[in-house]
Formats: structure tokens, C-alpha cells, sequence
């Protein structure tokens, strides 16, 4: 009996397989009679018949010969009217296979391809009925199509609009891309008969999109730093593999260190720098500089500003004249070229190239403008990063300048400094100034902001606390007259038309701290800036607690409280900018242990660690630490004397110096030239000073006499006449010595003078002390 409904089952050779008991009735010839007869063979006797014959065929109109999948095959079941399709819709199946642009194969449920529409001619190279559809066609990964196919025949749910990638086949240009869609077929028990797949060809669509998207990805990730390096490498990362295999960029020399491009045509022995490579294998080496061949794509480019698509043939010329990179593109296996010009408003910022391999398809036309859109933009970011890198530059210039160069040597201070600049340019800076008496101040400050303006005014506070520390002023006071000048700078600025500075208040911080070698202490105050940090020579390490002062400039009478603290000698002081405060200077700080074992650590060994160990990208503003390891000036090398208030002090004075001058090895001249000094500085406390007082000779690299006293009273130079017996007194010190000064403590005052040792330095040993 024939399956389901048919009356008749017929091969696909046109005979007869099955016949059933109803087409016995309505054709009149038994299952015997017809089984394995061609129906053309039947329907020829039926002719011949006669009338009744005729009849019982003319009864039959109505039946429809339907196809069936079976295997490999189609057998062709008769169906009563009833269960057969309408006239319109074979007609519509008829259209389909035969006129519509969406390709349509029938497969069997081994996934063959038993029929295909018109629209399917030219997919394939060889005959494709009969074969599996992943061996009909050459698809670029078969397994996965052959999965999702066999999925849909298992379970019945279709897969709609799934994109087909297709390997590129001999005599095309490109390699396809279709959008397929699967669906099952079921026969009438509603068993999987097979599949019905449509693909329609979306390549053009796909292209168009991808290259929208990929000057979108060139807009999102190209420019966000302003450093041409790295604003052509962000270039490279965003076009491979998305659009090239390869790419290269080569900037002109002038451009990179920030300077005006060159006109066009460029010259030809303008040098160019291969400042970003990205693809499979390294072809081109970065950094290197060059001029380009004349004669070639790339050279050519630079003179008419024209992107070009390029092909890469052996019978090419260009390559002849630039043999290296022929070489390079022949290791690369690349086989189409772009080469387009970094340009704007004219001028020539560079050249890039895009390079496609073997695997891929070649450019075309419309490659040429996606390239020319990427170039268009990276040249506007590289144009923005030149004119920053040349502000950077300038920046970095100055403040390189304005820092101390090299640290000034200090004999009883080794110091060591980690400075890691702001990738923008900043305003911190640190100092050393020796100050009478063998103390040292050291500083480190910071001016908020970047660039130009903060290196400027950080070299213009720098220069005042110079001036101010030849006051020899306590650090408080000190700290006080720097923050007016900061704000006196403040307010010039603003006053200056169209200056950023006036729509950006000036913000600075400043830390000093006043080391005394003899008394082994230091005084320390700060503006701003973290607390100090002491290491003691056993390792353990103490934060210092200095009262905060205001940031310099700030309005308000604010004061800045100074600390004394007591430095045995061997200790690590280390002041840093606000950078450095959570990760090195507070307690709980990551780094803080580094501090905490570096008792005996060579400076510049514990500077490198921290810097080493330091995170990328984490601070805030510039990175500068000061370290000072304190050392003691040798007792010998100090004489310390109480006198008394009455006139027999000058001579007690005199006395004592005249004997540790000669200890001392000090010249007759400069000993009598001290006597004289000693002398005047005595007999002016005497005189106008209130006991206790007290004479010290300092003997390091300068000679310093210093007498102190309990007034508050300020020393002044007068200009005494001829006939007057008294007023010479510091007139005289002031010719005799280097320089002279007063200093204030807590209690009454210091007057101080320096002088040269008068000890030549091949009479000092080692240690710096008298032969």
C-alpha cells in the first residue's frame, strides 16, 4: 500500500513503485499490471483505450502529483484532490526556485542537496545535487554550519539570519558573505524529512557596516593622550586586525619634537620616524629614522597629499627603489596596499600603510576613503599632541633648568632625590641651601597645575626663597614671606589680560626643614605639604609631627608653626609632594616598609626602589622626594665659649680664637682677619646686648664667628665720621667678611660672620678636617 494518502508512488526514473487498491478502481489496471511500468508507458495505453478508458482518467483530473524526499531521491506520490495543493501554490514554488534572488536548496536529512533554485548557479565551481552542503560549497568554518544545520533538523526550532562566511574561491575577487536561514522539512507522519536552507548575499551590507564601525572604533580609541607616539599606536591597535593585517606610521622628525610641519611637496630629504607597527609579525622596527625613496607610493603621497590603493605585483617597479621595505612586504605575504597621507589643513604630518595578506581579500575603492576618514582624524590628534609636546618640551626645559643642577654637595648632609615628572609637565621642586652656622635647609615644594605656567612660577618662588634664606630666617618666617610672594605673583597674574592663570587660582605648598649639624637638630615647618618622615640609623622609621600651615598664597593671617626635633647623626629625613603621601609617607602606606629597613641604604639604591615600586597611572600631581641622611660636624671642629658681660670679654674672645685658629691651621692673615671680627662682634654684645653671651667658631668649609646674646634688639650699620670714637663696629665686619647676618631665637639673637677657611684644600685630609 502506498505511504499515507497517495494512490500512486513513482521513482524518480518514471516508473511505478507502489499501487494501491483505490487506483486499481479509479485507473482500472491492477497492483500486478502497473507495478514497475512507466507511467508514460501507462498513460500511452489509456490513450489507446477507447471511450471507457478515457472516462475513468478524466475522473482522476483532480488528483496532484506531489515530490517527496526519500533518501538521495524524489519520489513523486498521487494524491487525491483533496490532499493535494493548489494550482497557485505550485505556481508560487515554481516562481520561487525559478525567479527568486534568495538562493534556496532543498537538503535531505543527511543534509544533501537534493534541489536548488536558479539563483544558486555560479555559488560553486562543481556539480553540488547529491553532495553534503558543507563539501558543495567552501564555507570558512563547515563544522559549526554542520552543527547549527543538524541542530535545526533535530529539534525543529529554525535559525533565521545567521551570517555565512565563505572562503575565497578561484576567479573572485572577494570572498562572500550570505545571511541563512533553516528551516525543517517534515513529511506527513511529521518525522524530519530534511531542511530547507534560503541565503541571501549581504556582503556589500556587512562591508559597509564593518567599515562604520571601524571609524567609529577610530574615533572612540584614537587621541585620548596627547603624545604622538602613543596616538599612533592607539592608530595601529584600532586598525588591525579590523581593516589591515599590517600597519605602520611614519611621522615626519619636525612634527614629532613639535615643530610646524613642512609645506607641500615635502622635500625629499625630510626625515621621517617609524613611530607605531602592528600586525603578525614584526616587519618594522619603531624609532628608526629615515627619509623616504623617491619613486615609490609612499614618497608620492607627501607630494600631492592623494591616498593611493597600490598593487603589489613582482612586475612592480616602486619596489626597486626601496629594496628594504619590497623585502619586508615579501616576508609579510602581503598582497594589496594602502598607502595614505597624514595631512590637515594642507599640510604633511606623515604617511601610513595598510597592508592585506593572502588570506584576506584585497582593498578597493572604497577602502581608499575608509582610509582616507581614519588618516583624517589621526592627523587632527597628532596635530593636537604637537602642539602640547611642544608646549611639554618647553616646559620640561625649564623646570630641568630651574631644579639644581647637579645637588650641591653638603658635607654634613648626604642627600639623594626621586623625581618622576607629570606626564604633563609640573611645578615641583626641591633644594639644599647651605646657611651659616653649617646648617642646611632643604626644601621640597609644589605648584598645582602643569605646563608652562607652573614651571615658571615654580622657578620664580624658587628664586625667592634663595633671597629669603640669605635672611637667615627661622623656617615659620621663612614659609610666612614666601607665601606673601606667592601671593603678590597671584594677583599679578590676574591682573594680566587673557592669562589662564586668572580663571586658575595659584596654588603651592612648601615644606623646610633647618638641619643644625652641631646641635644635631632640625626645625621643620610646612605649607601644604605631608608630614616629614625620619629614619633612624636602626631602621625604624617616625612620622613627624609638624603642625600643618595653609598652602602658600592662601588669604588669611593664618600662621605656620615650626617644629624642633632631635636628629642623632645616621638619621633619613624624607620630604615628598602630595604624591607620595598615601603610597611612601603615611603609616599604612604600601611603600611605607621601604622607609621603615632603610637605616643604612644608600640613598640613590632606596630612591630607585620606590620609584621601581611605585603603580603606573595612580598619582595625582608630581612625584618628588628629598632624602637627607644627616651626619655630625666633629666636635673638634667646634669652639664654644661663654663670655662675660663686661669688657675683659673682647680680649677672653680674642684669646680663645687666636689658639683654636692656630689649631686649626687656619693662614696669619685670615686668623688675624678673624681676631679683628671676633673682636667687633664681642665688644658690639658688650655693649648694646644683655648677658648671657657666647662666642662659637665654626670651622667647616666656611670660617663662621657667631656671638650670641639674650636682646631682641637688631644690629644696624652706621656710618661713623672722622671724629667719632665709636659706630665702626659692623661697618668693619661688613668689609672684612663674606657675609654677615642675624639670626633670632627663641631666645635673643646670633650675630654671624663667614669668611674662607684660609686652609688650602691639600692641607685638609679625607675627612675634610686641618692636615
Amino acid at each position: 500500500m502506498p505511504s499515507g494518502d497517495a494512490l500512486v508512488r513513482i521513482d524518480d526514473s518514471g516508473r511505478v513503485v507502489e499501487w494501491g487498491h483505490p487506483a486499481e478502481e479509479l485507473f482500472g489496471w491492477s497492483a500486478e499490471e502497473a507495478v514497475g511500468r512507466s507511467v508514460a508507458t501507462l498513460m500511452s495505453e489509456a490513450a489507446a483505450g477507447g471511450e471507457r478508458q478515457r472516462e475513468r482518467f478524466s475522473d482522476t483530473a483532480s488528483v496532484l502529483v506531489k515530490p517527496v524526499l526519500q533518501g538521495t531521491s524524489v519520489m513523486w506520490h498521487v494524491l487525491p484532490a483533496g490532499n493535494a495543493m493548489s494550482g497557485q501554490d505550485v505556481a508560487i514554488l515554481k516562481a520561487m526556485f525559478a525567479h527568486s534572488p534568495v538562493v534556496l536548496h532543498v537538503l535531505d536529512n543527511q543534509l544533501r542537496v537534493v534541489r536548488m533554485s536558479s539563483a544558486a548557479d555560479g555559488l560553486s565551481n562543481t556539480p553540488v545535487l547529491g553532495k553534503h552542503f558543507t563539501e558543495a560549497y567552501e564555507l570558512a568554518d563547515p563544522e559549526a554550519e554542520a552543527a547549527v544545520a543538524q541542530g535545526v533538523l533535530e529539534s525543529g526550532v529554525p535559525v533565521v539570519n545567521r551570517l555565512v562566511r565563505h572562503v575565497k574561491a578561484p576567479g573572485r575577487a572577494t570572498r562572500r558573505i550570505h545571511s541563512v536561514s533553516y528551516f525543517r522539512l517534515e513529511d506527513s507522519p511529521g518525522d524530519a524529512a530534511g531542511l530547507v536552507a534560503s541565503a541571501v548575499d549581504v556582503t556589500e551590507r556587512e562591508n559597509a557596516q564593518n567599515r562604520l564601525a571601524l571609524l567609529d572604533a577610530v574615533r572612540r580609541r584614537v587621541g585620548h593622550r596627547l603624545n604622538v607616539g602613543i596616538v599612533c599606536q592607539e592608530l595601529v591597535e584600532a586598525v588591525v586586525p579590523a581593516f589591515a593585517d599590517i600597519a605602520y606610521v611614519e611621522v615626519i622628525e619636525d612634527v614629532i619634537r613639535g615643530n610646524e610641519p613642512p609645506p607641500v611637496p615635502v622635500r625629499r630629504d625630510v626625515p621621517l620616524r617609524r613611530t607605531a607597527f602592528q600586525g603578525r609579525i614584526a616587519c618594522h622596527p619603531v624609532e628608526v629614522v629615515h627619509p623616504l625613496p623617491v619613486g615609490t607610493p609612499f614618497s608620492d603621497v607627501l607630494s600631492d597629499l592623494r591616498p593611493r590603493l597600490v598593487s603589489i605585483e613582482e612586475d612592480s617597479s616602486w619596489p626597486a627603489a626601496d629594496p628594504a621595505r619590497a623585502e619586508v612586504i615579501r616576508r609579510s605575504g602581503a598582497h594589496s596596499l594602502i598607502v595614505a597621507p597624514l595631512a590637515l589643513r594642507g599640510q604633511a604630518l606623515g604617511v601610513v600603510s595598510f597592508y592585506r595578506h593572502q588570506q584576506q581579500d584585497p582593498f578597493e575603492e572604497e577602502d581608499v576613503a575608509v582610509a582616507s576618514a581614519v588618516c583624517a582624524h589621526a592627523a587632527l590628534c597628532i596635530d593636537n599632541a604637537r602642539q602640547y609636546m611642544r608646549e611639554w618640551i618647553v616646559a620640561q626645559t625649564v623646570q630641568r633648568r630651574l631644579l639644581p643642577q647637579p645637588t650641591a654637595a653638603h658635607t654634613t648632609v648626604d642627600l639623594s632625590h626621586l623625581h618622576l615628572p607629570s606626564p604633563e609637565g609640573g611645578g615641583a621642586w626641591f633644594d639644599a641651601i647651605a646657611l651659616p652656622g653649617a646648617r642646611t635647609a632643604l626644601i621640597v615644594g609644589d605648584v598645582a597645575g602643569h605646563g608652562i605656567a607652573a614651571a615658571i612660577t615654580m622657578g620664580l618662588l624658587r628664586t625667592a626663597i634663595h633671597t629669603l634664606a640669605a635672611l637667615d630666617l627661622q623656617p615659620d618666617e621663612l614659609l610666612a614671606r614666601l607665601s606673601d610672594t606667592a601671593g603678590r605673583l597671584a594677583a599679578a597674574y590676574a591682573e594680566l589680560p587673557m592669562d589662564p592663570l586668572d580663571r586658575e587660582p595659584l596654588t603651592a605648598g612648601c615644606v623646610i626643614a633647618v638641619y643644625d649639624p652641631v646641635e644635631l637638630t632640625c626645625t621643620i615647618a610646612r605649607a601644604g605639604l605631608p608630614e616629614p618622615v625620619v629614619v633612624f640609623p636602626d631602621g625604624t622609621s617616625a612620622g613627624l609631627s609638624v603642625p600643618p600651615g595653609p598652602p602658600l598664597a592662601e588669604t588669611g593671617n593664618a600662621p605656620f608653626p615650626a617644629t624642633t626635633v632631635s636628629l642623632r647623626e645616621g638619621s633619613t629625613l624624607a620630604m615628598g609632594t602630595a604624591a607620595l603621601a598615601d603610597e611612601v609617607l603615611a603609616p599604612s602606606g604600601p611603600l611605607r616598609p621601604l622607609l621603615d629597613g632603610a637605616g643604612t641604604t644608600p640613598l640613590p639604591d632606596l630612591c630607585d626602589d620606590i620609584a621601581h615600586a611605585l603603580p603606573d597611572g595612580n598619582q595625582t600631581g608630581e612625584t618628588l622626594m628629598l632624602l637627607a641622611r644627616t651626619k655630625a660636624l666633629p666636635k673638634d671642629r667646634v669652639l664654644t665659649l661663654s663670655l662675660p658681660a663686661g669688657p675683659e670679654a673682647a680680649p677672653i674672645a680674642r684669646a680663645a680664637a687666636r689658639h683654636q685658629l692656630e689649631a686649626w691651621g687656619v693662614d696669619e692673615e685670615t686668623a688675624y682677619t678673624t681676631e679683628l671680627i671676633v673682636s667687633e662682634l664681642v665688644g658690639n654684645a658688650v655693649r648694646y646686648g644683655t648677658p648671657p653671651l657666647q662666642l662659637r667658631l665654626i670651622f667647616e668649609q666656611m670660617l663662621t664667628c657667631e656671638v650670641s646674646d639674650n636682646a631682641t634688639s637688631a644690629p644696624q650699620v652706621k656710618h661713623a665720621r672722622t671724629i667719632d670714637e665709636t659706630g665702626r663696629g659692623l661697618f668693619i665686619i661688613a668689609s672684612l667678611a663674606d657675609q654677615w647676618g642675624t639670626r633670632y631665637q627663641a631666645q635673643g639673637k646670633t650675630v654671624w660672620a663667614e669668611q674662607p677657611t684660609g686652609v688650602s684644600t691639600e692641607r685638609r685630609n679625607d675627612a675634610g678636617r686641618p692636615a
